[in-house]
């Protein structure tokens, strides 16, 4: 039986700590009335700060800052995503905070696969 790494433990510790963060932002967003495009480019925006920290500092155990443009790469390409699994969603008529939800996982195994490919392959 294969039994996930380590650091992909770690980074799914962390992940729920920074999805708490970024979900929270989004949620309280939504709440004040912002679209779901507009809130979820700001959570992203803050959340790319936050994660980026943790997810180098805890998981890589990185602290190379020039390696934010490519986590900002990563995290452009997980909000083109986000933006567009939540449109696919809406069309569905599906709850605005049960289709952030939902989307989460997926999001989640991209951006470590993108992280560990991309921004962090040296740290392996």
């Amino acid at each position: 039986m294969h039994y996930p790494s380590k650091r992909f433990i770690k980074f799914m510790i962390v992940g729920v700590i920074n999805t708490l963060f970024g979900y929270s932002l989004f949620s309280l967003l939504i709440l004040l009335s912002f679209r779901y495009e507009i809130a979820a480019l700001i959570s992203t925006v803050c959340g790319v700060l936050f994660n980026f920290k943790t997810i180098g500092i805890i998981v890589f155990q990185n602290k190379n800052n020039y390696l934010i443009f490519k986590f900002i790469v990563v995290y452009i390409i997980i909000y083109l995503l986000q933006i567009l699994l939540l449109k696919q969603l809406v069309a569905y008529k599906i709850n605005i905070f049960v289709a952030g939800a939902l989307i989460l996982p997926p999001l989640a195994l991209v951006s470590y696969t993108l992280n560990k490919i991309f921004v962090f392959p040296k740290y392996q």
